[in-house]
């Protein structure tokens, strides 16, 4: 069992980390802030805009999670359900990465 719950683990970090990477590598090469967005100038930008959005989308998500409200305070709840959605969808990133990983390098 405890096995199990650290490989969940292993494979959350694994698409945290690289939501997170992929967030700043964007933001540095296009100079504009990462969001979660499928619009785009022609279709192959809406493409990689898509793209962006699912594969940074965790750490984008956690992000607009700590986002505070008008009058300063941060929402425990919007906290939260950010929390809890973008590491799920962090863990279906890993798991798609790690599968690919392995599929490629043929462990």
């Amino acid at each position: 069992m405890l096995r199990e719950l650290v490989l969940a683990g292993f494979i959350m970090a694994v698409g945290l980390c690289v939501a997170g990477m992929g967030t700043h590598l964007y933001q540095w090469l296009s100079r504009e802030q990462a969001a979660l967005r499928y619009d785009g100038k022609t279709i192959w930008h809406s493409f990689g805009n898509l793209a962006v959005s699912f594969l940074c989308g965790p750490y984008i998500l956690l992000q607009m999670g700590w986002q505070q409200e008008r009058d300063g305070t941060l929402s425990i709840s919007s906290a939260l359900i950010s929390a809890f959605v973008a590491f799920g969808w962090a863990f279906i990133t890993g798991l798609l990465l790690i599968g690919t990983w392995f599929a490629m390098t043929g462990a």
